[in-house]
């Protein structure tokens, strides 16, 4: 995500107007929005049609054009971007296929929190939504400004007080990773951990027959040609992607002796969401929240009764695994963190919660199944969770239980995410009651997207990172598991990258202070 300078007022409350805007259907489509700023009683009128291109704001006659002209046109670049950039769901048959879910639920309780537009439906079935993404979806790819068009009506009012909140709940977020990142100093990277190793490495996809699942659990094996260590590697990827997007990971471990399993879980994977796009399919179920720790210790399984084309004397009995977002959950769930509903029951219909964020919508909708996914694997020794979504999954009590050490990493401009609610509060709170050698790393630009690797890009930023944990975590033997005075497993440095810098901040958590 590319990084601006600081928003004006009024950018910043356009910037946030919600989809989930709908109002009665009169004849007319929406024409202009109405920015309210209640402190000083002014009404900024906008009208849409002033925001397909700069062109139009600086000929137009509204308070947008006259705001834009003085600015020298800053003003009207900045709005016309974020109207016409294009919005994460391309088609309308999501809406359709999603209503009624437990995932809707909750996304269209966060759209409705980010604009206070007044005529905002009491029922959150989503009807209304549907039609207006219906009407806008026939126009081609869905935009912010192409949604307001085909919403029914005259006027939006919008309330900037309400987009300020949200702006600020954001930064509030993410600023204080950089606090954090400033206080300690980056370690380096070393030729040692962040070049490729000596052995060739060959890839190939196999398909696994499980019990649980109506079709065979893919996945992608990445292995040395030749001169295997024996040991066994892991990696889950996040909700709606698939092995291909940490093949260079893999890659990267692969070149170093271990061999590396991708499973491709098949209830949230890309192939999934374009069957959801497409309207064959709903959004992945609460039930994945308990399959994707079952697909993990299913290829240990099968890895162990030799079902897999994979080299001999491999160990089962020590693995680790690596997981990205919903990935880095799953990761959690077998190295032994329990899920809870607790804090999904007190906190998921709070608009206002200071913690709340995009990540919140996956995990609401894991309201019904997470008292029964606790689902270790106490196979598996230590794990890295890159991007976890765990403030609400996982109680702070739930990683005196864990069986396995855990490297927790973090970007700093993580927003789907972010690395205060997400990451740093969840660890301080553990760190305060437990020493026992769980880390977390943060990584300065760090975003939801740029830390994984395709198989050709090398590994990415987290590859000397990822490797001197996985082989600290076989170094150290049983002398691995989380416990008081539990050896380190990251070296002293080396394991940095020279394009996004990162540091350790787990020792700064005990004194830490939002």
């Amino acid at each position: 995500m590319p990084q601006q300078g600081p928003a004006t007022p009024v950018i910043a409350a356009l910037s946030l107007v919600a989809l989930a805007v709908a109002v009665a259907a009169p004849a007319r489509a929406l024409e202009q929005i109405e920015l309210q700023i209640p402190l000083v009683e002014t009404t900024f009128t906008i009208r849409l049609d002033e925001l397909s291109e700069p062109r139009g704001l600086l000929t137009g006659s509204s308070d947008l054009a006259e705001l834009n002209r003085a600015s020298d046109g800053a003003v009207g670049r900045r709005i016309v971007g974020l109207f016409n950039a294009p919005l994460p769901l391309q088609t309308r048959a999501v809406v359709s296929q999603s209503a009624g879910s437990p995932l809707a639920q909750q996304a269209l309780l966060l759209l409705s929190s980010l604009g206070g537009v007044d005529g905002l439906p009491v029922d959150l079935s989503g009807e209304q939504v549907s039609a207006a993404l219906d009407r806008a979806a026939r126009e081609g790819p869905l935009t912010m400004l192409g949604v307001l068009r085909s919403l029914p009506g005259c006027t939006a009012t919008v309330d900037l007080e309400k987009g300020l909140f949200l702006l600020n709940r954001l930064n509030n977020q993410l600023r204080p990773a950089d606090r954090l990142l400033a206080e300690i100093p980056p370690a380096h990277a070393s030729q040692a951990l962040s070049s490729p190793g000596p052995s060739p490495v060959e890839r190939a996809p196999f398909s696994l027959p499980v019990p649980y699942r109506a079709e065979p659990l893919g996945l992608v094996v990445i292995r040395p040609e030749q001169g295997a260590s024996g040991r066994l590697v892991i990696i889950s990827h996040g909700l709606w992607d698939g092995p291909e997007s940490f093949e260079g990971w893999a890659r990267h471990l692969a070149s170093h002796g271990y061999v590396v399993l991708l499973p491709r879980h098949p209830g949230s994977d890309s192939e999934q969401q374009q069957a959801m796009l497409s309207g064959t399919v709903p959004p992945p179920g609460p039930a994945e929240l308990r399959l994707r720790p079952l697909d993990v210790s299913a290829l240990i399984d099968a890895t162990a009764a030799g079902r897999l084309p994979l080299p001999p004397g491999l160990h089962t009995d020590s693995v680790v695994v690596l997981g990205q977002s919903w990935g880095a959950a799953t990761a959690l769930q077998l190295a032994g963190a329990k899920p809870s509903s607790r804090q999904l029951q007190r906190r998921c219909q709070d608009l206002q919660d200071p913690d709340r964020n995009l990540s919140w919508v996956l995990q609401c909708s894991f309201l019904s199944s997470a008292d029964q996914a606790g689902l270790a694997d106490p196979r598996v020794k230590a794990v890295v969770a890159v991007s976890p979504p765990m403030a609400l999954l996982f109680d702070a009590e739930s990683g005196s239980s864990m069986q396995a050490r855990a490297l927790v990493v973090s970007g700093s401009r993580d927003w789907v995410v972010p690395p205060i609610p997400e990451a740093i509060k969840p660890m301080a709170r553990h760190q305060r009651r437990s020493g026992d050698g769980h880390r977390l790393v943060l990584v300065r630009g760090g975003d939801h997207f740029n830390l994984g690797s395709p198989y050709d890009a090398g590994g990415g930023p987290l590859r000397g990172l990822l490797l001197g944990w996985v082989n600290g975590a076989f170094a150290a033997g049983p002398a691995v598991a989380p416990g008081p005075g539990a050896p380190a497993l990251l070296p002293p440095d080396g394991w940095g990258d020279d394009t996004l810098p990162m540091s350790d901040v787990s020792d700064r958590l005990q004194s830490w202070e939002p």
